[in-house]
Formats: structure tokens, C-alpha cells, sequence
């Protein structure tokens, strides 16, 4: 056989390999009935370096809550200005709805540049996010018949993932965060980083083994404090990661979750804006402020504390309680200034410690897909494609269902090459 004609048939079986289906990242979806919206993260890394302000823009989220939920000063001159370095690792809060039947961010906008394609957009803008297929299906006014051709200016919705799951995990207030999988990631690694277990990670990503590949998005419950706002206020439901802090009443109040603690603690906010009222009435207290008197039954403490923003106004309860012991002093969650360089830091990618441990359990409420369900494809899943069973089967079947042509394919090259 000539060489000539060999070297091309090997090419060709190679060619035909490149385009053999291959197991699809895996993704966390959450089915839901209701228009209620909650407080979600999403785990990001920088694809180059940007300013405080464009990541925010590409976000569609406020610079000074990005700010405060990965703890990072908010007081330095020109702050929104800082430019981030590339690879840096952030915590995005973005409001979780519930879209066409399952959880998703419907909020997020995205205006297209030149040399963009979907492909970029989704795997370097968004860091795998979202991918192509949702974006597309998410667009269907948008000009995007050739997904390498987009025109400049063009705006387009960017589905995030984020889930909900009534904001606790193990009936406890918590913070889900959806997070890519590194190559370097295993299950154990991540429930590591983020004060978890094995278990609790496959439970809430319904996960029939503790196998994760480069791609997929999984849900990872933060611990965090949660407020009892009254349904009328604005910011009715605002939980905050353990560790960090949140913005609300149009900037005027600061609220934290201190290290180790489910107690959301608010104070008037340090950006200088102009605010309603943060006294508790019928009281010298301010908002934040508490008193502790000790006495043979125990310790009488009064406090003003925040209870929600309500028709432009700063709302606060003075509250008297009988303690057995007087509150020591409030502890808040460090604060960095904002990073010029990578920092080697809690949230960056980890390797498995020696011990994983866990077992699943079932979780009715998770539908982990390989493919689309009502409009929602998981990153890197064809559009239109069905899920079904648990995740591990999924990726087990789409590599099963390739093995046989592979065999074909192996075969025909080594009687090719024989020759």
C-alpha cells in the first residue's frame, strides 16, 4: 500500500475518532415551582487581568457587594477602579430565580465584542459557566447562526447556574455556590477548602460515586448567617457566607457573618452616603449597638439590631434579653486589601487530602444532567439532549456507548498500518 494513501486513511480514521461522542460535564440542576428568587454565589476565575468594575459588569452586580463577599476593603480610594489580576479566584453573589421550571440567573447580560464566539464567551469570558448551547438556546432573537460570527454590540442573556435549596443544608442556613471543576479538583479536596464532607457534597450534587472531571458544576453549600427580615422588605431573605460580608439598604448598612458564627451581625455601612435613621426608637442606642448589664440571674443585654430595608427606609428592633453570660466583643471577618497578585488562598484549587470518607444519600430535589431539561442544557451538553439516573451513569453511559466504535476504529488502523 503507498505510503501516501496509508498516511491519508490513518488520518482519516483519526479524523473520525476527533468527533466520537465523549462524556459531557456533569451539572447540579434544581427543579422549582415558584417565582421566588434567593441569595446564590458562583465560584469565578478571571480569564485576564480586569478592573473591580468590569468583573462586576460581567456579572451584572454591584462592585461594592463583590467587594464585601469575598472580604476585600471597600474603603480604598478609587476602589471599583483596581484592577484584579488574571486568575484570581472570586466569590459572585448573583440572585438565584426560577426560570422555565428549574433554578437559574436570568439577570446577567453580556455585550459582545469583536473576535467574540460563543465558544469564547463560554469557556474563557464566563470560565465554563455556561456553556455555548445555553447561551444560544437563552438567545433566540439574537443573530446566532454561526456561533463564530457575532455581530459587535450584540446583548446577550447569560444563564448562570445557581441553586437554592430553601438556603440550608442539614437544616442549618447556608450559601450554594456553583463551582467548576479543576483537573486538579477531587470530591475530597473541595469538601476540604470548603468545611464540608464528601457526603454532604454527594447528597446535594445527587452524585452516584465520588468521581468529578475538569468541567463540572457542582453546588457546594457555604455555612452562612441568615437574617428573619420581614417578607415586605427589600432585602427579605439576605443570607451571608460564613466568613464574609454584605451590603444592603441602598449602601447604608454593613451586615457580616463572623468566623465560625450563624448570627448576622449589621452596622451602619463606612461608605459615606446619605441615610435614613439608624437609632432604635424609644432608645440612645444606634443601629449595631447593644448594652450589657450584669446581674445575680444572669447578664440583661439590649441591642438595636437591623430588620430589613422597607419603603426606603432603615428599619430597626430594640430587643432585651436575659443571657447567662455577657457577649464578649463582636468578631468580624478579616478583611484583605484588594489583591494586585494570586494570592495561594482558601479558595484556589486543591489537591485530595489522605482521608475523603462519606456516602451518598438520595436527594429527590437534585437532577444532576448531562443534557437539557426545559430549556437548560448543562456546560459542554448538547442542547436538546434528555438526563437521567444519576450523574455517574451518565458519564459511564456516554463512554460505553463509544467503545465499540473505538474497537473498530482501533482495529482497522492496525490492519492499515500492517500493510
Amino acid at each position: 500500500m503507498p505510503a501516501l494513501l496509508r498516511a491519508a486513511t490513518v488520518a482519516f480514521l483519526l479524523t473520525i475518532g476527533a468527533f466520537l461522542p465523549r462524556a459531557a460535564p456533569k451539572s447540579t440542576i434544581e427543579p422549582c415551582s415558584n417565582s421566588d428568587t434567593c441569595s446564590a454565589l458562583v465560584g469565578y476565575t478571571l480569564y485576564t487581568d480586569l478592573k473591580v468594575s468590569e468583573v462586576a459588569s460581567l456579572f451584572s452586580v454591584d462592585p461594592i457587594s463583590l467587594l464585601l463577599t469575598n472580604a476585600i476593603v471597600i474603603s480604598y480610594p478609587d476602589v471599583e477602579n483596581h484592577i484584579l489580576p488574571s486568575q484570581l479566584f472570586l466569590r459572585v453573589p448573583i440572585p438565584c430565580s426560577c426560570i422555565d421550571g428549574i433554578r437559574k440567573s436570568g439577570t446577567v447580560s453580556y455585550k459582545t465584542r469583536p473576535s467574540d464566539t460563543l465558544s469564547s464567551i463560554s469557556s474563557a469570558v464566563y470560565g465554563g459557566l455556561v456553556s455555548a448551547d445555553q447561551i444560544k438556546e437563552a438567545n433566540p432573537k439574537a443573530d446566532l447562526s454561526d456561533p463564530s460570527v457575532i455581530g459587535v454590540g450584540t446583548q446577550l442573556s447569560i444563564p448562570l447556574p445557581c441553586t437554592c435549596f430553601n438556603n440550608t443544608d442539614n437544616n442549618l442556613p447556608a450559601v450554594y455556590m456553583s463551582y467548576v471543576v479543576k483537573d486538579v479538583d477531587t470530591l475530597a479536596g473541595i469538601a476540604a477548602r470548603y468545611v464540608t464532607t464528601v457526603s454532604d457534597l454527594m447528597n446535594v450534587n445527587a452524585l452516584g460515586s465520588a468521581d468529578i472531571e475538569d468541567g463540572d458544576i457542582l453546588a457546594i453549600p457555604l455555612s452562612a448567617c441568615a437574617s428573619n427580615f420581614p417578607t415586605y422588605a427589600k432585602d427579605y431573605g439576605l443570607v451571608v457566607p460564613n466568613g464574609s460580608y454584605a451590603i444592603a439598604a441602598s449602601h447604608c448598612v454593613q451586615c457580616s457573618c463572623g468566623p465560625g458564627s450563624r448570627n448576622l451581625y449589621c452596622m451602619p455601612a463606612s461608605l459615606a452616603v446619605s441615610c435614613s435613621s439608624m437609632q432604635c426608637r424609644n432608645s440612645n442606642l444606634m443601629l449595631g449597638n447593644l448594652t450589657a448589664q450584669l446581674s445575680s440571674a444572669g447578664c440583661n443585654v439590649t441591642s438595636c439590631s437591623y430588620s430589613g430595608f422597607v419603603n426606603g427606609t432603615i428599619s430597626t428592633t430594640l430587643s432585651t434579653s436575659l443571657q447567662p453570660r455577657c457577649p464578649g466583643s463582636q468578631l468580624f471577618p478579616l478583611l484583605s486589601a484588594p489583591p494586585t497578585v494570586v494570592p495561594n488562598t482558601f479558595f484556589s484549587p486543591a489537591q485530595s487530602p489522605s482521608e475523603s470518607g462519606g456516602f451518598p444519600t438520595s436527594n429527590p430535589n437534585v437532577v444532576p444532567s448531562t443534557g437539557a431539561v426545559q430549556g437548560f442544557a448543562p456546560v459542554g451538553g448538547p442542547a436538546g439532549s434528555a438526563s437521567g439516573g444519576s450523574s455517574g451513569s451518565c458519564s459511564l453511559m456516554n463512554h460505553l456507548s463509544s467503545f465499540p466504535v473505538m474497537l473498530m476504529l482501533g482495529l482497522a488502523m492496525k490492519f492499515v498500518l500492517s500493510l
